[in-house]
């Protein structure tokens, strides 16, 4: 299901203040100028592909994953990638399980991707300082947007808030503590340390970057590391939060995420919810392609991965395994 894709990726890069500010501490390059990204474009189709959860390891075989085979799906994700000819991939988070030397084993097997290339943060990638984690995986700030045609894609960052991505007694350290420890009173499935939330700051910078979306007239897709819809173990600690800010955008289409393995959809206020099937589990691969038509999603799912048709505004309209 391989169809020429044009390749005239127009990026845009918007930072926070503190991801900025971080960025450049870091040395990294400049941002592209206003003048150096033109109009948002036609809207025309184009496809890009979808891995969650690679989180390679050089360990054995634990329960259902698969940790060493990871090296082997990659591969063949980067091989399918290649040969479709697709507009950008994406990366929906825990790239690695354990160990900071494990990234040197699957970031070059990534990077051989012939297109521009996204990651998102997930909870096991935090075995790296985040300002070495950002330059291993190339990332610009832990969250940030980009355009492609008429479409604005927006990478969060829902480790924000937690207690594996902050310094212990830092302030968002003690903030992640207190909101673990009220969930779990609350008795909230989601109320696990392997979760994470968006802070106020972030919330902030989403709000203005949805508006500025629905001024230019894009449509949003949304692109996390953890779930915020249907409600599971594995949601965002402010799962509600997120839900009542993006499904009150008309503009905002789907939201993409990993971390839960088995996969999962959902269907609210007019927008899809995927959860993506984790890469390192069974032996058998699981990764997707998705064409953007005028009207719909068209997910191409490899392996575990189901084929799925997402009419935009309707539930999910057609579900093959």
């Amino acid at each position: 299901m391989t169809q020429p894709r044009s390749r005239d990726l127009i990026q845009d890069w918007a930072f926070s203040r503190r991801g900025f500010l971080g960025l450049s501490a870091l040395g990294a390059a400049a941002v592209p100028l206003a003048s150096q990204i033109g109009p948002a474009g036609s809207g025309r189709p184009f496809r890009f592909g979808v891995i969650a959860d690679c989180q390679y390891a050089d360990v054995d075989t634990a329960g259902t994953r698969h940790y060493r085979e990871s090296v082997r799906k990659l591969r063949e994700a980067v091989t399918t990638f290649n040969d479709a000819d697709l507009d950008f991939a994406l990366h929906l988070g825990d790239f690695v399980d354990r160990f900071a030397e494990s990234f040197e084993d699957v970031v070059p097997i990534f990077n051989r991707l012939r297109m521009p290339k996204y990651h998102v943060l997930g909870n096991h990638d935090f075995q790296l300082p985040l300002g070495e984690l950002l330059r291993t995986l190339r990332m610009p700030a832990p969250y940030h947007h980009f355009r492609r045609n008429s479409w604005r894609f927006v990478v969060v960052d829902t480790n924000d808030v937690s207690l594996y991505a902050n310094p212990e007694g830092s302030e968002k350290y003690e903030l992640a503590r207190d909101m673990l420890d009220r969930l779990t009173a609350e008795g909230a499935v989601n109320a696990q340390t392997w979760n994470g939330a968006v802070g106020e700051e972030q919330l902030a910078w989403l709000r203005r970057v949805l508006d500025g979306a629905r001024s230019r007239g894009e449509k949003v897709v949304l692109n996390s590391h953890h779930p915020i819809y249907p409600k599971n173990v594995h949601n965002v600690w402010n799962d509600e939060e997120l839900l009542d800010l993006v499904t009150g955008y008309d503009n905002v289409v789907a939201w993409f995420n990993g971390h839960n393995h088995e996969g999962n959809y959902g269907f609210t206020g007019g927008k899809h919810f995927v959860t993506f099937h984790g890469m390192v589990e069974l032996d058998t691969n699981a990764y997707a392609t998705v064409r953007v038509l005028g009207d719909r999603f068209e997910i191409d799912g490899y392996g575990r991965e189901p084929d799925r048709v997402l009419p935009f505004g309707s539930p999910v309209a057609e579900l093959t395994a």
